[in-house]
């Protein structure tokens, strides 16, 4: 019996209903169907354990295994199986769940497991026809649902660590550890503002791992001060989400950019690090600025609706990003941040980066 939570039994919801629309709608930033933009689809792919799997669309789908045609099978029946299985995902209560009656037909249909294989890069490629421009890109999508738990853009780690050194300040250990002793239900900002009643200032110093700092400064040679006050700016007041952090940022404008002709320096370099973690840029490894075989996200909303962001449409893509992202907090103990330490002398204190998705 196969079981898997929302998030993986909504990749098999996306195979059926994909292949029942027959069509792939694009998305805007408030996560609402574009008007006017769709693109039929002529195949999806699929990589299982057992090999590789072609839905080829004509006025039926037909499954073709190595090439060689060998099902049929009417688009009705994705339709029905697609509306079955996202009442069982929306209804169901338990961390992991089977559905056998799906289960059953998945086999039917050469759909032996729930994610599709772990060395596919993708979790879905589909090829489709651009009406614009008469091509037919093949699509690899990685599919992030609505119907489980919010997922993560960026997981925190030290990798994800910002250095701050308090300056304009002494402080003796009892003092520190009177200030680390804070254990509120919002423990950083009060420890934070406890250092700036006593007039202490925050500067930007680096990031704990030089390969995140590199990487960063490969998107973007300020990125790493510019993440660093968006950093500082979560943990200081009650703002969250990305766009709300960027816009206060550029008001504060800490890197002085000339601003005069209302140049959006800020939201464009946010847009291209998120867009850059999106695509395969990860803290702890070199970032060569290739993105892997994924060129976007299928999300699949709380209606059942997908709606397809991708690389090929960058504006709508990084828009997606920009406004349906938000900052969290990590486990401080773990990633080890958000106290004031000594070194040389000098007072620090470290942030973490953080970035989920709202929705």
């Amino acid at each position: 019996m196969i079981k898997g939570n929302k998030g993986e039994w909504s990749e098999i919801y996306t195979l059926f209903k994909l292949l029942g629309d027959k069509q792939l709608f694009l998305g805007n930033k408030e996560i609402e169907k574009l008007e006017g933009f769709v693109y039929p689809i002529l195949r999806v792919l699929r990589t299982e354990n057992n090999g590789d799997f072609e839905y080829s669309i004509k006025d039926e789908i037909i499954l073709i295994s190595g090439g060689e045609e060998v099902l049929k099978i009417a688009i009705i029946e994705f339709k029905e199986k697609a509306k079955f299985l996202l009442e069982k995902i929306k209804s169901n209560k338990e961390r992991t769940f089977s559905v056998p009656e799906i289960e059953e037909f998945m086999q039917s249909i050469n759909c032996i497991s729930l994610k599709a294989s772990s060395t596919a890069k993708t979790d879905i490629t589909i090829v489709v026809h651009d009406q614009r421009t008469n091509q037919q890109p093949t699509l690899g999508f990685s599919i992030k649902s609505q119907l489980g738990s919010p997922s993560t853009l960026l997981n925190a780690g030290k990798t994800t660590n910002f250095i701050f050194k308090i300056s304009n300040l002494k402080l003796s250990e009892t003092e520190i550890n009177k200030i680390n002793s804070i254990d509120s239900r919002s423990k950083i900002m009060d420890r934070i503002n406890s250092v700036l009643e006593l007039k202490g200032e925050f500067h930007f110093e680096k990031t704990e791992k030089q390969i995140f700092s590199n990487n960063l400064i490969l998107i973007d040679s300020k990125l790493p001060e510019i993440l660093s006050q968006v950093v500082y700016e979560f943990y200081s007041s009650k703002n969250s989400s990305v766009s709300d952090l960027v816009e206060k940022t550029n008001s504060k404008n800490p890197l002085n950019f000339d601003i005069s002709n209302e140049h959006k320096f800020y939201e464009y370099k946010i847009k291209r690090f998120l867009t850059d973690v999106a695509l395969g840029m990860m803290p702890s490894k070199v970032w060569t600025g290739q993105y892997d075989a994924t060129g976007g996200y299928l999300i699949v909303k709380e209606s059942g609706d997908i709606l397809c962001y991708h690389i090929y449409n960058r504006n709508e893509f990084e828009d997606y990003l920009f406004n349906n992202t938000k900052l969290d907090t990590a486990s401080s103990s773990r990633h080890d941040f958000g106290t004031i330490y000594e070194e040389n002398g000098e007072l620090y204190f470290k942030l973490n980066l953080q970035i989920r998705f709202t929705k």
